[in-house]
């Protein structure tokens, strides 16, 4: 099965649930990296799952079996939702509407294990790093991830 063969909307969908985890993910780095934007661990669990994502939406361009790119385009749209869905809860544990799973976590530990440990922040999970117009890095993550799994869904349905 060639690009050709499937229908333009899906072609779309295809390409869509592969950029936008991967846009996801190189904004995290970049606010981590760049920015100093120590991510938590309800930011990881984000992270997990558009790393998730990547995974079906890669294998969407290289399988030929039209069920099976299908299938991994679903299963990227579902791991993109469920990005949206983990930045909603950390954006309502910023916000304070509920507690979270978790309230603090640290960085990675590397070298000696005691003096890492010691030496690392904290970082938590119920106040945000960074905000724009009222919304967290979480919030965004929530509104653009489930609007983009909407569209993707509905494209690759279109296309069917």
């Amino acid at each position: 099965m060639t690009s050709d063969t499937l229908p333009r909307s899906f072609r779309l969908a295809r390409l869509l649930a592969l950029i936008v985890p991967a846009a996801a993910m190189a904004t995290a780095l970049v606010a981590e990296y760049g920015f100093a934007l120590a991510p938590c661990e309800m930011c990881w669990w984000q992270r997990y799952a558009h790393i998730a994502a990547l995974v079906p939406a890669i294998e969407a361009f290289l399988v030929r079996d039209r069920q099976r790119v299908q299938m991994c385009v679903a299963l990227a749209v579902l791991g993109i939702a469920a990005s949206g869905l983990i930045g909603g809860f950390h954006a309502g544990v910023e916000y304070h509407w509920w507690q979270g799973l978790t309230s603090c976590s640290t960085t990675h530990l590397s070298g000696d294990p005691l003096a890492a440990i010691l030496s690392a922040p904290v970082i938590r999970c119920d106040v945000p790093a960074w905000t724009l117009f009222g919304i967290s890095m979480a919030g965004y993550n929530c509104i653009g991830s489930l609007s983009a799994a909407a569209v993707i869904a509905v494209l690759a349905r279109r296309g069917r």
